[in-house]
C-alpha cells in the first residue's frame, strides 16, 4: 500500500541526495549509518520505555530508507551489490524495532502476551520476504500481499507514537495482533501465488 509512494519520496530526495554525492557521502555509507541508528535507537528506546523519542528518530530513518537508492541512480552505481546490502540491512532494522518491543514487554512492561505478538511479528517479519526472494531463485515471483515491509513498519510505528503520547499500552497489544495476522496471511498469499507459477510450469 506505502510502497505507491515512492514516486512522491523519490522526487522529494533528488536534491538531498545531489548535495551528499557533492560532499563525497557514498550510498553505502547512508544505507549503512541509517541502519546503525535505527537498531541502536530500537534496542535502547523500546526497552527502557522511551517509545516517543525512540518513534521520532527511527521514523525520520525510515522515511529516508530511499535515499541510498536515489543516491546510486544519481551517481550512475546502482546495481545488484547496493540492492542487496540494503535489503540485507533492513533485515536488521526491522528485527531490532520489534525485538525491542519483545524486550520492553518481557522487562519493563511484563505483559506475556504482548511480548509473544511481538516475537511473532519478528518472526512472521522475516519470512515474508524471504518467501519472495526465494522464489525468484527459483525463477517465480512472490511480491504483493495486505502487509508488506512498510506497511508494517508504518502501523507499529503509529502504534508506539500513540503509546509515547500518552494512549494506554493495549493499543499497541491490537495494532502487534493484527500485524501478525496480516503477516500470516501475506506469507500465505505469497505461498499460493508460488504454487499456481509452479503449477503451470509442471503442466
Amino acid at each position: 500500500m506505502l510502497n505507491g509512494l515512492r514516486g512522491a519520496m523519490t522526487r522529494f530526495f533528488t536534491p538531498i541526495a545531489k548535495a551528499l554525492l557533492r560532499l563525497g557521502v557514498s550510498p553505502d555509507a547512508v544505507t549503512i549509518g541509517g541502519t546503525l541508528v535505527v537498531v541502536v535507537t530500537a534496542l535502547w528506546a523500546f526497552p527502557t520505555g522511551n517509545f516517543l523519542l525512540g518513534t521520532l528518530v527511527i521514523a525520520v530513518f525510515v522515511l529516508t530508507d530511499s535515499l541510498d537508492g536515489v543516491m546510486a541512480r544519481q551517481a550512475g552505481r546502482s546495481g545488484p551489490w547496493g540492492a542487496f546490502l540494503d535489503s540485507t540491512l533492513d533485515r536488521f532494522g526491522d528485527g531490532a524495532i520489534f525485538a525491542g518491543l519483545v524486550l520492553w514487554f518481557t522487562a519493563g512492561g511484563d505483559d506475556r502476551l504482548s511480548a509473544v505478538l511481538a516475537l511473532a511479528c519478528l518472526v512472521l517479519g522475516s519470512i515474508v520476504p524471504y518467501a519472495r526472494a526465494r522464489a525468484e531463485g527459483l525463477g517465480m515471483t512472490a511480491s504483493g500481499g495486505i502487509a508488506e515491509r512498510a506497511d508494517r513498519l508504518a502501523l507499529v510505528l503509529v502504534a508506539t507514537f500513540a503509546v509515547g503520547v500518552g494512549a494506554p499500552t493495549v493499543v499497541l497489544t491490537v495494532v502487534l495482533g493484527l500485524l501478525t495476522l496480516a503477516s500470516a496471511v501475506t506469507i500465505v498469499q505469497r505461498m499460493s501465488k508460488v504454487y499456481r507459477q509452479a503449477a503451470q510450469v509442471a503442466g
